[in-house]
């Protein structure tokens, strides 16, 4: 993370119009790769596979993950035109060898779901993609609205105070000072969820709704982003990337994923006025 200067694009803020300083987030968002399509068709006990198809030339690094698919032959691919089915999402993967920051090398296999109201459409949609890449410019633009999930900073088993931030217990109290004063009450005779109790802090998925992107950098060297000795805890930014105002879910090297917001009710700004993006050293480099 890292500050810069924007005028308030807020229209109810007590700053608005004005240049103000926000915490703003860069985060690595290099092309993914779709290396196949997959039908799904509901079912009483869910969605269940239908078909499936996979492109030529499977990069090395997929195949550190999943054993080599054979890319689908004309006839696998006519027989897949003609399957009836609910629903179509796309067979997508990383590509870790383009960021820096991380020492990983396996990439991360996924699928996205292509919507749309034609079922035929979105099947046509969807084999075309197949053996591109999909970069960060198809999905949003400076301006728009993305929705961000990912897994929050992990600390384990923690007791009440630490996890809840409860009160402490009075110094004479006997036995336990860090922890809670009831579990409640004898009718009903059992413990309500609502008790603060013990148990894991962190390590849980979360999504962070309508973060502003402020802007989208295609080629860092032209542009850099990086402060002075690299950020903190991951180093420089190398690859495509983009600005969001606010924070993100997670530690510097977590893997996040984007789609369009859901809740958005907030008007489009078409361009923020970014008026400074701070590179300086956040270590005293």
């Amino acid at each position: 993370m890292t500050h810069a200067f924007i005028l308030d694009y807020r229209k109810r803020s007590t700053t608005a119009g004005q240049e103000v300083s926000v915490p703003v987030t860069v985060v690595e968002v290099p092309p993914l790769r779709m290396v196949g399509v997959r039908l799904y068709q509901r079912h009483p006990y869910g969605m269940r596979v239908v078909g499936e198809v996979w492109g030529a030339g499977l990069p090395e690094e997929i195949l550190r993950r999943i054993p080599g698919h054979p890319p689908s032959s004309a006839e696998a691919l006519d027989a897949f035109g003609r399957l009836a089915a609910d629903e179509v999402r796309l067979i997508a993967h990383t590509q870790p060898q383009l960021v820096t920051g991380t020492g990983s090398k396996s990439p991360e296999i996924f699928e996205l779901r292509v919507s749309g109201e034609k079922f035929e459409e979105r099947r046509a949609f969807a084999l075309a993609k197949v053996g591109q890449e999909v970069p960060v410019d198809q999905l949003t633009k400076e301006g728009e609205f993305v929705d961000v999930i990912g897994v929050t900073k992990g600390f384990g088993f923690q007791g009440h105070i630490q996890r809840w931030g409860v009160k402490l217990q009075p110094r004479k109290n006997s036995k336990h000072r860090r922890m809670i004063g009831t579990l409640g009450p004898h009718n009903p005779s059992f413990v309500s969820y609502r008790i603060p109790q013990a148990g894991q802090q962190g390590y849980h998925r979360r999504t962070q709704f309508n973060l502003r992107v402020l802007k989208v950098v295609r080629d860092p060297r032209a542009d850099p982003l990086t402060p002075a000795g690299g950020f903190l805890h991951y180093g420089e930014v190398r690859s495509a990337c983009i600005v969001l105002h606010g924070s993100l879910p997670g530690p510097a090297k977590r893997l996040l994923r984007f789609r369009s917001p859901m809740r958005s009710r907030v008007a489009t700004v078409e361009k923020v006025d970014l008026r400074y993006f701070s590179t300086r050293s956040k270590q005293g480099a």
